[in-house]
């Protein structure tokens, strides 16, 4: 029998609670369905539809609140931004549903979560207006997270990767970007006709890294032309957000099951925005929601 990997304390730091160290959530008040979204104010939003809200937790941006929904357990979770916090937020879940806090080693039975994120987004081609929901069934990241992980080229799309850095004439002194489809059987299970599927960037910062020049001037400023124009089997880069390729590819090692859908707030091809962007979003959650938790 193999001996089980012990995790030690200065690799997985639990609270004098038992909770894991920056969400502050216990095991026992992990849910399988999980929401996730940047803004510790829109958990509030989403667990408005919840059916019983039974527990709430906050530490810095990590905001949780958990209930059910049609009889079944379900939680809300905001992760703040960037890939870097999603890195934080993916590995305690997981640690949560798979370490034994007691003795600090990998249970032997794996536990799966569903984890979706909700977010807004900026469009990058015509055929997704404002207000146009879009599934991630690609993720590029340009936040280089997948990077630092055994296991990450098997997870990736190895081919978008190359053909992909080779026509936007990459600049190696960015991160290698990295390419993660969303779980198929929640694209299956939540998508409709009313979601675009597409190819979603998740930049590392919000004003250069997505092309926009306050005072500093860009080092690629042609780089968002060349990206809009780039195809790979039959689509296109669709939007820009900042979490999604993270979350999707530490699931897909971890065995767990994520998908990432914005709501388009704005076009950056059409310079339009859309200033009730709050309403679609309160739409594209209940939708989720009700997908995401039909037997």
């Amino acid at each position: 029998m193999s001996k089980k990997k012990f995790i030690p304390d200065s690799e997985m730091i639990i609270n004098d609670d038992g909770s894991i160290f920056h969400i502050h959530l216990k095991p026992e008040q992990l849910a399988d369905n999980i929401i996730i979204c940047g803004d510790p104010s829109r958990v509030n939003m989403i667990a408005s539809y919840f059916d019983t809200q039974d527990f709430e937790v906050s530490s810095r941006e990590f905001h949780t609140i958990g209930g059910t929904y049609k009889g079944k357990p379900i939680m809300a979770l905001s992760h703040g931004i960037g890939g870097d916090n999603i890195d934080i937020v993916v590995t305690e879940l997981d640690a949560l549903a798979n370490v034994d806090f007691a003795t600090r080693t990998v249970k032997d039975e794996h536990r799966t979560l569903n984890i979706v994120r909700i977010g807004t987004s900026g469009g990058l081609q015509p055929y997704v207006p404002v207000g146009t929901p879009v599934i991630a069934a690609k993720a590029l990241g340009f936040d280089g997270v997948m990077n630092y992980y055994a296991g990450r080229n098997e997870a990736c799309d190895l081919e978008f990767e190359r053909q992909f850095c080779e026509f936007v004439k990459w600049n190696p002194l960015f991160c290698k970007p990295y390419i993660v489809e969303a779980d198929p059987t929640l694209v299956e299970k939540i998508g409709r006709d009313d979601m675009v599927r597409g190819y979603t960037i998740s930049a590392v910062g919000f004003y250069g890294p997505q092309g926009r020049e306050v005072r500093l001037p860009l080092a690629e400023p042609e780089l968002n032309k060349r990206i809009e124009a780039f195809e790979y089997d039959g689509g296109h880069i669709t939007n820009y957000e900042m979490e999604g390729a993270a979350l999707q590819g530490l699931a897909k090692l971890m065995g767990h099951r994520a998908i990432t859908i914005c709501s388009i707030i704005a076009n950056r091809v059409a310079t339009v925005a859309n200033p009730n962007y709050k309403t679609a979003v309160n739409d594209l959650v209940k939708t989720v929601i009700e997908r995401l938790m039909a037997d």
